[in-house]
């Protein structure tokens, strides 16, 4: 069993414009309304950076600074973990397009960004970042395997890890056979005591077997099955409520991720 406490939370999804607007729509005081999801414009990335910036990177960039706004740590001393199940799927398009037809000219910048660990290496020249970052994928299981690294690395080392989650839907024709949903990006900034910041603890235990996954509300289930970084609905609804639960996520089919969420006052 692994323990965290959370300091602060970044979330942007359809209807979803942060977390503190978000709180009444996961605690179920506020009826939620799938409207297109709003990211913010980045002003941490100079403006070459912020040009040539994908929409994953610039969804990674928005949950992970407003997580660590409210965690008042510095990003620049932190480590990070960032997971996706796909990446950039944009990204991937316009590179096979541009293959696909003389002349076959890929753009540089095009190339750059489409390794898995783009939005880490953006998130390094917007916030000063020198610290371990870690970029996973994991197909639908892409947030619990995140989380799991994250928890992992707060226990064996002792400092406070960001844990940053995002996917965005892929073009046609590849998403007729990797439909993903939404664009959700989900921050969460870890760490190993309880501080004046953290609001919830969590506690991890990797279970053997077949798990069925916690649902999300009625309303937000949709969004949890279609889009993977959103399997983290059932966590981020207890955490809004402040409220004690259990909670099970998928991890590769024949595991789960069981979480035991406890809400902490400050120190």
């Amino acid at each position: 069993m692994m323990r965290v406490y959370v300091e602060g939370i970044g979330l942007f999804g359809p209807g979803l414009d942060g977390w503190a607007q978000s709180v009444p729509v996961l605690a179920g005081a506020t009826a939620y309304n799938p409207a297109p999801a709003n990211v913010p414009a980045s002003s941490l990335l100079p403006g070459a950076e912020r040009r040539r910036a994908p929409q994953t990177v610039k969804l990674a960039l928005a949950a992970g600074t407003e997580a660590f706004a409210a965690s008042g740590r510095n990003p620049a001393a932190t480590a990070t973990v960032f997971t996706s199940s796909g990446g950039d799927g944009q990204t991937i398009h316009d590179i096979l397009t541009a293959l696909a037809a003389p002349p076959r000219e890929l753009s540089p910048t095009r190339f750059h960004n489409s390794v898995h660990n783009a939005a880490a290496g953006y998130w390094s020249i917007a916030t000063g970042a020198t610290l371990a970052s870690t970029s996973l994928c994991a197909h639908d299981d892409s947030f619990a395997a995140g989380l799991l690294e994250a928890m992992a690395q707060v226990a064996s080392t002792g400092d406070a890890v960001a844990l940053i989650a995002y996917d965005v839907p892929y073009p046609a024709p590849l998403f007729a056979v990797r439909p993903v949903g939404a664009v959700f990006g989900v921050a969460l900034v870890l760490c190993m005591q309880a501080t004046a910041t953290s609001f919830a603890r969590i506690e991890l235990t990797l279970t053997p077997g077949v798990a069925k996954p916690t649902n999300a509300a009625p309303g937000l289930e949709e969004l949890r099955q279609s889009t993977p970084a959103a399997r983290c609905l059932p966590l981020l609804e207890v955490l809004a409520k402040a409220a004690s639960k259990e909670i099970t996520l998928s991890y590769f089919g024949d595991m789960g991720l069981r979480l035991n969420v406890t809400p902490c006052p400050p120190i």
